[in-house]
């Protein structure tokens, strides 16, 4: 029995998915969505996204937060694709550059911060599924660079709380 190919379409703001099925999509002709708080990612997932891991690109400036420092019950893995960024990884902070690979363990707290004098492309993976959590720690370090939650937490709208939900769709700006 052959898969099925996913329908493709076009918007304003770039290709996307449209079905459930396989698919080939160029990244700079997808469509994006954007934050002004946490940069902007490619919209390369079905609505419902895939279902046993989450992939895409995410492009933060520097001093631009991927998001909230937290950990999560299952594994993850980050590349960093070009520019530079600071990971905050278990209350310590590493400088990483286009090709340094982050393989995040479950229960890891971690987040990606851009740093440099542009943009920092990031590749990242992660698993889903049932069962998983996430939980979102006030952390004094990750607090520096605006990606701590307000209050210790496992909810992410309380971890969020401070920050727009707005995201826009939007055209790529990266590759450059």
């Amino acid at each position: 029995m052959a898969a099925e190919e996913a329908r493709i379409e076009q918007t304003e703001a770039g290709a996307i998915v449209a079905s459930p099925g396989w698919f080939v999509v160029n990244l700079a002709e997808a469509r994006w969505m954007r934050s002004e708080e946490g940069g902007e990612w490619s919209d390369l997932e079905p609505e419902g996204g895939f279902e046993q891991y989450g992939i895409g690109v995410h492009v933060v400036q520097p001093g631009q937060p991927n998001g909230m420092y937290h950990s999560e019950t299952v594994q993850e893995a980050f590349l960093v694709l070009s520019g530079e960024c600071i990971l905050v990884v278990e209350e310590q902070e590493r400088r990483l550059r286009a090709w340094d690979f982050f393989h995040c363990a479950p229960g890891t707290h971690d987040i990606l911060v851009g740093v440099g004098d542009g943009p920092c492309a990031i590749l990242m993976v992660g698993v889903r599924g049932e069962g998983k959590k996430l939980h979102y720690p006030v952390s004094i370090l990750a607090a520096r660079h605006g990606a701590s939650a307000p209050v210790d937490t496992d909810m992410a709208s309380e971890a969020y709380r401070d920050r727009s939900r707005e995201y826009k769709p939007v055209r790529a700006a990266w590759p450059l």
